[in-house]
């Protein structure tokens, strides 16, 4: 199927009748002044219209069309920032027409960047945040691109004789990673090397990575936080590992740490869990503010333990404010909204704020995980003691109905709750994901759990599960 079409003329529909039905789906009320007047003919949908559109008209017509969406606060497959108070919302409104690479415009705005790097340095245990390089981005799929640039630029330097003419570098990581990592494997040709799942592990295993590793290998991807069921990698078990690997083969292999959403977690929650800039051997950390940085989309970041794990030549030099700001990014021009609004939640909450507030989504999924165990229909896979995430399956001896049912059947009630297989090794397994997020309150719970309950008894009349479109299922890695 190609990314992008055009119209699909309803089948043995005359083109003028279409255009009728087109014109007379606008209420003749949305005109201004005259109903009639301006409501004559309708837009086209896939072609300019030869003349202007009243801005109300053109505001309802987009409006309504829009509410056929799904509601984004009961989309409990997105790990994406749903809800924000209305003082960042008008932050953010002020600050959309901001340019983020026009720093010496916009000085202020680049300041509110630079000081979030350094408090996301000394969130993550930095040896130095003051020397700690870091930027923002659209999100965590362009701050793994560019770890997984300075990992491959890092390894090429140390291999220079040898590359790009008969070594060719590969990057090790747990098949579970987030797509963006098979994306920079093909786009900056890397081989990508990947830890199956076995069994109840669903994640990467140290020792298996370790193996995998060898000269050309740049880096180990682990992940705190896997989209599939919300558990964290063991990233202290893994450089334990690379350690050793280090001691036998002389083979120094640098981790970069995928946080996306666990590196705004573990910090509040899990203190005592030693998996960032406290190792050695981590050399980068990305995160998505817009994940449970509890921003709206798109932000992210990347930091690098100190200037020397990011090579100079990647950087780009900008005058700012008479003096030179480094800048990093694949992105060009973009708002700064966004980075606006995340110093404004860090100023908002601070470290006791967070940590209520993750606090708060933990315990919601740790108890309507329970709610859901208590049914009897289900079993759990994780229990949301991790990331406030959990997957659960069918309970044995379930056949009259599976996950895609019961994923389908709540989508009528609203809720858009997501079935998918899991990846080689365990493709026998198929699961549904609930995210809590910041904005998922105990009351929403209880209303899942009472449609839940509601969508059953007919669920357990059925003679077979009534089948999916296995091409059509989704691990909803975002």
């Amino acid at each position: 199927m190609p990314l992008h079409r055009g119209a699909d003329r309803a089948a043995g529909m005359p083109r003028s009748e279409r255009d009728e039905l087109r014109r007379l789906s606008i209420n003749p009320f949305y005109g201004e002044a005259d109903p009639t007047s301006e409501m004559t003919s309708a837009p086209p949908m896939h072609r300019l219209p030869d003349g202007p559109t009243p801005p109300d008209t053109a505001y309802q017509l987009v409006h309504d069309e829009l509410m056929l969406d799904g509601n984004s606060r009961l989309n409990l497959a997105t790990f994406v920032t749903t809800w924000m108070e209305p003082q960042a919302t008008a932050l953010m409104t002020e600050c959309r027409d901001k340019n983020m690479i026009d720093k010496d415009e916009y000085p202020r705005t680049a300041e509110l960047e630079r000081r979030c790097v350094a408090m996301l340095a000394d969130l993550w245990n930095a040896p130095d945040p003051a020397t700690t390089v870091g930027c923002s981005t659209t999100g965590s799929s362009e701050a793994c691109m560019l770890a997984g640039m300075a990992l491959k630029r890092r390894w090429a330097g140390r291999n220079a004789a040898r590359y790009p003419a008969t070594a060719r570098p590969n990057l090790v990581m747990g098949v579970n990673v987030q797509v963006c990592w098979d994306k920079f494997c093909n786009f900056w040709e890397v081989e990508s090397r990947q830890v199956p799942m076995e069994g109840d592990r669903f994640h990467l295993d140290p020792q298996a990575a370790a193996e995998l590793c060898d000269e050309n290998t740049i880096g180990v991807v682990a992940v705190l936080g896997s989209t599939f069921d919300g558990s964290y990698e063991p990233v202290a078990e893994l450089c334990a590992a690379l350690d050793a690997l280090q001691e036998r083969t002389g083979l120094d292999i640098p981790v970069h740490v995928d946080g996306a959403s666990g590196a705004m977690v573990a910090p509040f929650l899990d203190e005592d869990l030693v998996w960032d800039f406290r190792l050695p051997r981590v050399s980068s950390i990305n995160t998505s503010g817009h994940k449970y940085g509890l921003v709206y989309p798109g932000v992210g970041w990347a930091l690098w333990r100190s200037p020397a794990e990011l090579p100079e030549e990647l950087v780009f030099r900008v005058n700012y404010l008479g003096g030179d700001m480094p800048t990093f990014a694949l992105n060009f021009s973009r708002p700064g909204a966004q980075v606006v609004a995340q110093y404004y939640t860090f100023l908002r909450l601070g470290r006791d704020g967070y940590r209520a507030v993750q606090q708060t989504a933990r315990d919601i999924a740790g108890k309507l995980a329970g709610r859901i165990e208590e049914l009897g229909d289900f079993r759990l896979l994780t229990r949301g003691n991790e990331l406030p995430v959990f997957a659960f399956t069918t309970a044995p001896g379930v056949t009259a109905f599976d996950v895609f049912d019961v994923s389908r059947r709540l989508r009528e009630r609203g809720w858009l709750v997501p079935a998918y297989t899991f990846p080689a090794h365990r493709e026998d397994l198929s699961v549904l994901r609930v995210v809590c997020r910041n904005g998922f309150s105990a009351d929403l719970a209880t209303l899942l759990v009472a449609d839940l309950k509601g969508v059953l008894p007919e669920l357990r009349e059925q003679e077979h599960p009534l089948g999916r479109d296995k091409s059509a299922a989704t691990a909803f890695h975002h």
